[in-house]
């Protein structure tokens, strides 16, 4: 089963291909949308949820996300949020992004999922992304609330039914179990998700400093992944690359990319990335040009220690590519 079908990944290949041969520097893969920071729950280790109650209040509409899209011209986007399903025009705006021919990932904790299960449309381009970050006990903790683990369970099997492609977000943190984490991901691939995803958490600044020993440093992270990939990896269809892999355990350097997946969100561009705020502006091309791309990542700036999250590190990964890695990109997407 390939991690995305063949006519998103041609698009993903021209789009890549013509920015090198135009000699472009940074250029987005994958648009972060928020339309709404709203949530329905209060996960511990999250800082969208955690502003003023007037950026809680906002949202952008339809016609806003379809502009963000087109202005930045990714060929991918991941609408995130907040809980995107709370937005009244979540529908509108997946299947506009899909018009546009982009691939398209839906993030959602799954409590919601009936308001658009029957609305939506399985497609070979758009995928539900539930986020689930351990099993029952250890889940159920971080979002602060009992019974969200089973209800997501619950989500990914009617969504499996109606014909959709699933995939799961796992967020590790500190107390995480190598060994709980193996099977939560092999019980995934039984029931017929198609990939999971899996990332050490950020430190957002935002987060009660009461909870701040919830977050893994570098050499933690390399330990954990290298425990989960001992008992299950060559089981998971993960959607992380292998590149990305190597990199989780410590096996290879990365240099940050943190231009390669702009957030935009109800108040406009967040820069200087997905998940550190310092200024919002109004289009994409003004965050780009007024962002001192140089003053971020792992050694340059005490915010970015520990980051070692997908949205920074995916691009640097096919930025770095060897042709071995380039072989084993090709294997790993086409493996089942």
């Amino acid at each position: 089963m390939a991690r995305q079908s063949f006519s998103a990944t041609v698009d993903m290949v021209k789009y890549l291909a013509k920015n090198r041969i135009k000699g472009i520097k940074r250029y987005p893969m994958v648009l972060m949308l928020e339309p709404t920071e709203l949530c329905n729950l209060t996960c511990t280790g999250c800082g969208k949820i955690r502003q003023s109650p007037d950026v809680l209040k906002m949202r952008m509409t339809a016609e806003d996300c379809f502009k963000a899209i087109d202005e930045c011209g990714a060929p991918a986007v991941s609408i995130a949020g907040g809980e995107p399903l709370v937005h009244p025009e979540i529908v509108e705006i997946v299947n506009g992004m899909l018009e546009r021919r982009k691939l398209v990932m839906l993030c959602t904790n799954g409590i919601l999922l009936h308001r658009v299960l029957d609305k939506l449309k399985p497609h070979p381009n758009f995928t539900f992304v539930f986020h689930l970050d351990g099993k029952r006990e250890h889940h159920d903790k971080m979002v602060e609330r009992k019974g969200v683990f089973d209800i997501v369970m619950k989500g990914i099997k009617a969504a499996k039914e109606r014909g959709f492609r699933v995939a799961t977000n796992t967020t590790l943190y500190k107390g995480a179990s190598a060994e709980d984490t193996a099977e939560l991901l092999l019980e995934l691939m039984d029931m017929g998700v198609d990939n999971c995803i899996v990332s050490p958490a950020f430190t957002y600044e935002e987060v009660d400093p009461s909870h701040s020993d919830i977050f893994l440093h570098r050499k933690e992270v390399h330990q954990l992944v290298r425990d989960i990939m001992a008992r299950c990896g060559d089981r998971i269809c993960f959607y992380d690359t292998p590149i990305y892999f190597d990199f989780l355990q410590g096996k290879r350097e990365l240099r940050c990319t943190p231009w390669a997946m702009p957030n935009r969100n109800p108040k406009g561009w967040k820069g200087p990335c997905y998940l550190l705020t310092d200024e919002h502006y109004e289009t994409f091309q003004e965050m780009m040009e007024k962002t001192n791309w140089d003053e971020f990542g792992y050694g340059e700036n005490p915010r970015c220690a520990s980051c070692m999250m997908h949205s920074g590190y995916e691009m640097a990964a096919l930025k770095a590519l060897t042709p071995r890695d380039t072989w084993r990109l090709v294997r790993w997407f086409f493996a089942s």
